[in-house]
């Protein structure tokens, strides 16, 4: 999700994100083989570098869309989203609430809605503009990428995101075939 906002230097971003908003993302997710051709291609086209993040996002029972709790070294935040399924350019709409106590909210919800899934994974964390990349590694699936175009930052149409994103896939040489219609845990899940 386009979470990494809240290493900006913006400041009024932070008061701009709540649980009360919802935020719009045009995200495709695919398997990657050619991860240092995209680390390559974003350097060299003014992507900035967030850092390396170790995430563990653990995936809870709700009656409907998805609930997560993401810890890391350098995003910790309780996420809400609902989103289709389907290769490609995908819309999801979502909530966001930066958590500091993970550990205590983690036992809460384990207790209350139980877990579905834990997914662990090394992340690289790159933006040019509005778009968000990620470069993962998830343990027991592979290496992604990740494409996020969102309206977080400013007022972008669903169209604008979505050619956003078509333009990245073509960059970066994305196969059909490669893209992943579902999240990480669905996959851990089938896997299973």
């Amino acid at each position: 999700m386009y979470l990494g906002l809240l290493l900006s230097n913006k400041p009024f971003l932070l008061c701009a994100i709540n649980a009360n908003m919802s935020f719009l993302n045009v995200e495709i997710k695919a398997k990657c083989n050619n991860v240092g051709f995209i680390r390559n291609y974003l350097l060299s086209n003014g992507a900035e570098f967030k850092g390396m993040d170790e995430q563990t996002d653990t995936y809870f029972n709700v009656s409907n869309g998805r609930l997560k709790l993401r810890e890391g070294n350098i995003e910790n935040n309780l996420i809400y989203y609902e989103r289709s399924d389907q290769p490609g350019p995908k819309n999801s709409h979502f909530h966001l609430v930066k958590v500091s106590d993970a550990n205590s909210l983690k036992k809460v919800l384990t207790r209350s809605i139980a877990v579905k899934a834990i997914v662990k994974k090394k992340r690289e964390i790159y933006y040019i503009n509005n778009i968000k990349f990620h470069i993962d590694e998830v343990s027991n699936l592979g290496s992604f990428i990740e494409i996020e175009a969102g309206n977080i930052l400013a007022d972008i149409s669903q169209e604008k995101l979505k050619e956003q994103c078509e333009f990245y896939l073509k960059e970066f040489k994305i196969k059909s075939v490669d893209l992943i219609k579902g999240s990480y845990s669905d996959m851990l899940m089938e896997k299973q």
